[in-house]
């Protein structure tokens, strides 16, 4: 599949960044869209190996102008909008998750592709009493949770009714390099590598973390594989850990004395006590199994960021 054209959106973001990345070390024809308001720093090495489009996902005839010119053979949409607490307005919410989506599988649908794949997130699952599986009641909580949940069942509609090779991938909660020094594990580890306390919410937290290396290759599996009608496949470790036992594995990575300052910045948010993907779909369709354990992720996160901590990501 070398030289095949491959549009990426949200290639500035954590996810999207750490996809185009990989597609261009395997030879990809790469094209992105961005804003003029993106904040490139994650991609200002890559700039050179793709393809950049001046794309609003709210603009729908400059997303039809551009996609009917690039011609994208396989489109992962990547761009998302209120991942952050400080992302709360439910218009620009519902108008890049919902209706950006609308727009660009439209768009896509008139130049015709070979494989769409739709970034989801476990959010749209809402609270489970065990290991969350596809066929679950969708239950979300929250303008992002209900905006992901309404573009994947978008995705998925289209996909039936016009038998379009369109997948949705839930992905639950990635970390490792380049990802936003905002989010819980680069925040703990940078709070600790200047040998600072982290403030941080409650140890008994729970989450499905996923080494990002292989949260990609279930995209690119997803890409190489036979063409789904509609699938929905969660993307996870498969087991759930406590942000408290985080800690405790970075404390000892790090070789801290200290650890992080529990119940500061508590939001008012209702936290689940389990959270962890049922994976079995993922490993029947590609034999995709996650590789990297999360001590060995920490590893390596806590090396990059001790790299990239020195100013050289403009961030």
């Amino acid at each position: 599949m070398f030289g095949v054209r491959i549009l990426v959106t949200g290639a500035t973001g954590f996810v999207g960044s750490c996809l185009a990345r990989r597609l261009i070390v395997d030879g990809y024809d790469v094209h992105i869209f961005t804003r003029s308001s993106s904040d490139k720093w994650r991609i200002r090495d890559l700039l050179t190996h793709v393809t950049e489009h001046d794309v609003d996902l709210r603009d729908p005839d400059r997303i039809r102008e551009r996609v009917s010119a690039i011609r994208p053979e396989v489109i992962f949409h990547a761009a998302v909008y209120g991942g952050f607490s400080f992302q709360n307005d439910a218009a620009s919410i519902y108008a890049m998750n919902v209706q950006g989506t609308i727009q660009l599988l439209s768009a896509c649908e008139r130049a015709g592709f070979a494989a769409f794949i739709n970034l989801g997130s476990s959010s749209e699952y809402g609270m489970k009493s065990a290991p969350m599986r596809e066929t679950d009641l969708l239950e979300p909580i929250g303008d992002y949770a209900v905006s992901k949940a309404a573009a994947t069942l978008y995705c998925r509609t289209r996909a039936v009714e016009q038998q379009f090779p369109v997948v949705t991938l839930r992905l639950f909660s990635p970390y490792g390099p380049w990802d936003d020094p905002k989010r819980y594990i680069p925040y703990v580890i940078r709070s600790m590598l200047s040998r600072q306390r982290p403030q941080v919410s409650v140890p008994t937290s729970v989450r499905d973390y996923i080494y990002i290396d292989d949260a990609v290759e279930a995209c690119v599996r997803a890409m190489q594989g036979t063409p789904c009608t509609g699938e929905i496949i969660n993307v996870g470790s498969g087991s759930q850990v406590s942000i408290g036992e985080v800690a405790g594995m970075l404390t000892e990575i790090i070789g801290m004395e200290f650890e992080p300052q529990w119940g500061k910045n508590v939001r008012k948010k209702i936290e689940p006590t389990i959270w962890s993907a049922d994976i079995g779909k993922s490993k029947q369709l590609w034999g995709w199994d996650p590789i990297v354990t999360l001590r060995e992720g920490l590893i390596r996160t806590v090396e990059w960021n001790k790299e990239h901590m020195r100013g050289d990501t403009g961030n």
